[in-house]
């Protein structure tokens, strides 16, 4: 090998160690990712603490490569004027978006997602306010996974958290209606919403969506959980495949529980399906 030839190789050696996003994975194999949804409570726990630091450091423990936060405040009065999203980015070393719902002391509160890929386009979707109350949203992003692997939508979400189940089913039509016209791409949706598992909220997702745990797994409230209200769903069913669904154990930090899947995204139908794959992180 010329010294030129060793010293390319050397180097891209070193790039690939860096970052193993950077290597070249199979296009015709799997891909592994992992999904985390989590209602912050605007980062106050239930010992009446705000502390962003250690929702930062829960993220982080799970490895996510796509995260919904539900209830972020940006630079509100309550929170110190903290712009929350983009400090939990900066904190995780994740790309982050924000959609405002309202406006709200002094700042802006609504969902946000942390992406390992940057996001190629992204949108805001405020849902149906049928009565006087919150105006909820959906934050709906494309993003490119690389390497030849296609584009998936991902999209985070926080419904009305009324009895009446009324804005929810009119949240979930909408919902439906925003991704009707592109049935196959890989989907995902995250978030808090406020349904319980038998619901016709949930019967509704469940037409055209999968749930990533198929038996019920508390995540409300976070000190003592006894009922499922934060889901991860997938469609279309033939693109995913459900590797672990779990509740990461953590009663303090906020009023939820972070409800987190790994997820792999197969190959077309038409296309071979090999066992293994690759991940956002891993070679």
């Amino acid at each position: 090998m010329y010294p030129a030839k060793r010293i390319v190789f050397f180097l891209v050696s070193i790039v690939a160690l860096m970052d193993p996003h950077w290597i070249q994975l199979d296009a015709s194999e799997p891909v592994r990712l992992r999904v985390l949804s989590y209602n912050i409570h605007h980062g106050e726990g239930t010992d009446g603490k705000l502390d962003l630091h250690r929702i930062a450091e829960i993220i982080r423990s799970t490895e996510p490569d796509l995260v919904a936060l539900q209830e972020c405040d940006r630079k509100t009065g309550r929170s110190g004027a903290v712009d929350q999203p983009a400090e939990l980015g900066r904190l995780t070393n994740l790309h982050v978006l924000f959609g405002p719902n309202i406006d709200f002391d002094g700042g802006a509160y609504g969902n946000a997602i942390l992406s390992r890929q940057k996001p190629e386009r992204h949108a805001n979707h405020h849902l149906p306010r049928l009565v006087e109350g919150e105006l909820r949203g959906l934050l709906d992003v494309m993003l490119d996974l690389g390497q030849g692997r296609g584009r998936i939508r991902f999209l985070a979400t926080h419904l009305d958290h009324r009895p009446d189940d009324a804005e929810r089913m009119a949240s979930a039509g909408m919902i439906e209606k925003l991704v009707k016209d592109s049935p196959n791409t890989p989907t995902i949706l995250a978030g808090d919403l406020n349904a319980l598992p038998k619901s016709q909220v949930m019967d509704r997702f469940r037409t055209h969506w999968t749930l990533a745990n198929q038996q019920p797994l508390a995540t409300f409230p976070a000190n003592d959980p006894n009922r499922q209200i934060d889901y991860i769903l997938v469609r279309p069913k033939d693109r995913w495949r459900i590797v672990s669904t779990r509740v990461v154990e953590e009663p303090v930090a906020s009023d939820h529980r972070p409800i987190m899947a790994e997820l792999e995204l197969l190959p077309n139908a038409a296309e071979p399906q090999p066992s293994g794959g690759g991940s956002l992180r891993d070679p």
